[in-house]
């Protein structure tokens, strides 16, 4: 079978590599079909362009997935529109975290054949068998389809053995833009950078969060170190970020994922996302040692019974102890706080304002946002129940129109007391931020001219 994945222009001038496709390439490739990207991601082509390009070339399959968002759902509409208008139209197949939660809906708003329901690599090579030998997907598990105008929705199978799955298809990617996509930390830019997991999936159950399986599953070290020695020795890879949902899924885990990174003498950098229940010194000193230098955590808040009403299960303590303990190892911290979930207000909103102040290091604008109950996640069950949202096309057509306004008030404040309350959070932010950059420039200044510094590389950075 020919297979077009479609790679969406995400309007970045250097993308994220995307990573699912390349799973998903590697998968189809090694039972035997053969692949293409469709990169609009790196040329930016026109919506146009991709239907003159289906009536140019034979598929027999095009697929197209995304993350849960008003902007991706932007794109996957306008695409799919694309794939609809084309002459030589293939069997169109959706997947991904925004189709799997309400299927039937992305199955009637774009018009494709079929949705995939989770993780899509052994579900997409079965459908491409059945459509090899008879045709019949029916009774294909993990599949939803409309059948005379009703919704069949299969049931799942099991996620697959993540050490069974082939490395990402690489060649088949541009990978000389993908790997000049910086690292999540400011130093160094000229890092040679690349996606790559260690697992997927997440421990804890957070009610803004939806994802598409249960728990975590993790990759054996080896393998994980295989795949970092083959991107070094095919790409020049020098900086990886692993992009898993939680890579320090526990200290016993972080630890020795990161004494066998150190015995390989790979002198690998690296960042990755971490949570602060499971950070000790002894981690920290580890991951140091075998190349970290950046970590994220969603904090999310600094009040106790905000965090407590998410379901975070950590504290406003836990979060100061673990920023603190990071930055002693030297290590950058990367955070992440959302504002409007249940028992929010004002003065918890300030608690981390004032937290990000004190603790942050300004290596970027950092603001914060509004929680957006995404469908699939505990708040949008919530949201429903209470009759802020109609439905999923409710959501995405009426109610989350951008990130950074507010999809659903699940507070006790008005809107406009809550757009006031965000906007004066977000302003002592950035006064902050811009204060402390034109310091930052006036000590380089100082440096250059009255030290003669020689190392000096200019103001304006690209």
């Amino acid at each position: 079978m020919r297979v077009l994945l479609i790679s969406y222009d995400n309007d970045s001038h250097i993308s994220f590599f995307p990573l699912g496709y390349a799973y998903l390439a590697a998968a189809c490739r090694q039972a035997g079909h053969d692949v293409k990207i469709y990169q609009q991601d790196t040329h930016h082509w026109p919506d146009e362009h991709l239907t003159r390009f289906l009536n140019e070339n034979e598929f027999d399959v095009v697929g197209l997935g995304s993350c849960a968002g008003y902007y991706q759902y932007k794109r996957v509409t306008a695409l799919a529109e694309a794939i609809n208008n084309s002459v030589r139209r293939p069997l169109f197949v959706l997947g991904g975290t925004m189709v799997t939660p309400e299927p039937e809906f992305f199955l009637r708003k774009t018009g494709a054949d079929v949705a995939i329901l989770g993780e899509g690599e052994l579900i997409l090579c079965a459908l491409l068998d059945a459509l090899s030998n008879n045709g019949d997907y029916s009774g294909i598990d993990g599949i939803a389809y409309l059948s005379e105008g009703k919704a069949v929705i299969n049931k799942r199978p099991s996620p697959p053995d993540l050490d069974e799955l082939a490395f990402p298809a690489w060649d088949l990617f541009e990978m000389d833009h993908y790997v000049l996509n910086p690292p999540s930390c400011s130093y160094p830019r000229a890092k040679r950078t690349m996606a790559i997991l260690t697992g997927r999936g997440c421990t804890h159950n957070c009610t803004f969060c939806y994802r598409m399986e249960k728990g975590i599953r993790l990759r054996a070290s080896e393998s994980i170190i295989e795949e970092i020695a083959q991107l070094k020795r095919n790409y020049d890879i020098d900086w990886f970020a692993f992009n898993d949902e939680l890579l320090i899924a526990s200290p016993e885990r972080a630890i020795e994922f990161s004494e066998s990174l150190i015995k390989t003498g790979l002198n690998t950098h690296w960042g990755c996302a971490g949570r602060l229940n499971n950070i000790t010194p002894e981690v920290l000193s580890v991951m140091k040692k075998a190349g970290c230098e950046f970590i994220g955590y969603g904090m999310e808040s600094m009040d106790d019974e905000v965090l407590r009403k998410m379901n975070k299960k950590q504290t406003a303590d836990i979060i100061t102890r673990g920023v603190e303990m990071t930055m002693k190892a030297d290590i950058m911290v990367g955070f992440n706080f959302i504002f409007g979930n249940l028992g929010d207000t004002p003065e918890a909103l300030q608690k981390s304002v004032d937290f990000l102040i004190k603790y942050d290091r300004q290596s970027q604008v950092r603001t914060i946002r509004p929680v957006t109950p995404y469908p699939g996640s505990p708040l949008y069950t919530l949201a429903i129940k209470k009759g802020l949202i109609t439905d999923c096309e409710d959501f995405y057509e009426n109610k989350h129109t951008n990130s950074d306004l507010l999809t659903v008030n699940f507070t006790e404040m008005t809107e406009k007391e809550f757009y006031d309350t965000l906007h004066n959070a977000n302003k002592q932010l950035m006064d902050n931020y811009y204060q402390c950059t034109k310091e930052s420039m006036y000590a380089t200044l100082d440096s250059l001219y009255l030290n003669r510094d020689a190392s000096f590389r200019g103001f304006r950075k690209v």
